[in-house]
């Protein structure tokens, strides 16, 4: 979320950086709402300083004057309630503005290759899909998810789950071994307020899977990703710049309804309504965000390297950002079966905007600042599974497990 004072002082700046991100910043209702509302407050602080006066005389016709100014209190304050729900409601779906460095386009065709790694290996044969492999081995099953949960499941069987544990655990062993991040183990269902505070509510709401529980007076929901947990743990805190920066990683499945993608991956593992995924989330003090989303890219990197799957780094352009994002690396690894790269991680930088929207702070001396937060996949799991098995693939159906797997898979040395 934005300061209001910067949207009031820099107008045609915002407009401008958000016309970059294909949103329509409508400056006249802005202008009005804020115009009103602080008109409002304004009539209610004087009218209670008024009355403030008039309760410390003893002249006792002075109570019917208090009276009716605190029926006029009464009322603006009702005018002021409504006023401030429509000027926040405004507020809450403006996006996050691009920083500089970031290529200006209107969607994925601007982004900007950054660096390629890895060489594409060349099969003496066609290589399967990995719907293919999971149907020849009997081991990825989607009719069996269909028949439990509908479209866009699937169920691992055998070697294939044990391949989703073995990945999951050697990256959570990366990460907090050898770069430091702290493992939690996070709820998976969160209150509209910890949605609110990284961006998925109000925005986004026809994207998430939301829980009815009786007797609740919060809606619940289930998270589309530990971004969403792992940020919020410093919601509604004054942390100390000693203690930054903060560096957490966490497992968990991730649940999303994929609103709008209709048509788009509907088979595979690609974009499913259920996946599990390693996150990467990261609070420090906002003027190191840049070099925090270098490191957090080059962590995120290296599970790919050591796997031995090639990928591309790109930069996304402001049409092709996330709505809480102010800079976004996408990493995509090669799939030989579509014979292209596809995303199996995304790295971003959100600035103060989701401080701001869980009001988490940092002091030094006498100073209290809002925090830099960053989040990232580390990476996402099934997209990982896709990308290895496609790219380990034998002629005769079976896969090769990358040396650095194999204490994760009981020393196998191939997927039969």
């Amino acid at each position: 979320m934005h300061n209001i004072k910067d949207l009031r002082k820099n107008l045609n700046h915002f407009k401008k950086k958000l016309k970059d991100r294909n949103f329509d910043f409508n400056i006249n209702l802005f202008e009005k709402l804020d115009e009103t509302n602080r008109k409002l407050i304004s009539e209610k602080e004087k009218l209670e300083q008024e009355k403030k006066i008039l309760s410390k005389s003893k002249d006792k016709s002075n109570f019917e004057k208090s009276k009716k100014i605190s029926e006029k209190i009464f009322q603006i304050s009702i005018d002021q309630n409504l006023s401030q729900k429509k000027l926040d409601e405004l507020m809450y779906f403006i996006p996050n503005i691009a920083l500089d460095d970031v290529p200006v386009g209107n969607d994925k065709k601007s982004n900007k290759l950054i660096e390629k790694f890895g060489n594409i290996k060349k099969f003496s044969f066609k290589p399967k899909s990995h719907i293919e492999i999971g149907i020849k081995n009997n081991q990825i099953d989607f009719d069996t998810s269909i028949k439990l949960s509908g479209s866009r499941f699937v169920v691992l069987k055998s070697q294939m789950a044990l391949l989703e544990r073995a990945l999951i655990n050697f990256m959570l062993d990366i990460h907090t071994t050898e770069f430091n991040y702290n493992e939690i183990s996070p709820p998976l269902i969160v209150n509209e307020d910890i949605m609110f505070g990284t961006g998925q509510l109000p925005k986004f709401e026809a994207d998430q899977f939301e829980i009815k529980f009786e007797n609740s007076d919060q809606r619940k929901f289930l998270i589309p990703t530990a971004e969403v947990v792992l940020t919020n743990l410093v919601r509604d805190t004054i942390l100390h710049k000693d203690e930054l920066p903060l560096r957490f990683v966490a497992s968990t499945p991730c649940f999303r309804k994929e609103a709008g993608s209709y048509g788009k991956d509907t088979k595979g593992m690609i974009r499913q309504h259920q996946f599990y995924k390693v996150e990467l989330v990261s609070i420090i003090e906002p003027q190191n965000c840049n070099l925090e989303l270098d490191r957090m890219l080059s962590c995120a990197k290296e599970i790919l390297k050591r796997l031995e799957i090639p990928f591309q780094t790109v930069l996304l352009s402001t049409g092709d950002m996330g709505f809480s994002a102010e800079k976004t690396y996408d990493i995509e690894a090669w799939i030989p079966s579509e014979n292209k790269y596809r995303e199996i991680s995304s790295c971003s930088s959100c600035g103060t905007f989701q401080a701001r929207r869980m009001d988490t702070k940092y002091k030094f001396k006498n100073e209290k600042n809002f925090v830099g937060t960053l989040n990232g996949s580390g990476l996402a799991v099934g997209r990982l599974m896709i990308a290895l098995l496609e790219n380990n693939q034998n002629e005769d159906g079976s896969i090769n497990i990358p040396n650095i797997l194999k204490k994760y898979m009981n020393n196998l040395d191939k997927i039969s």
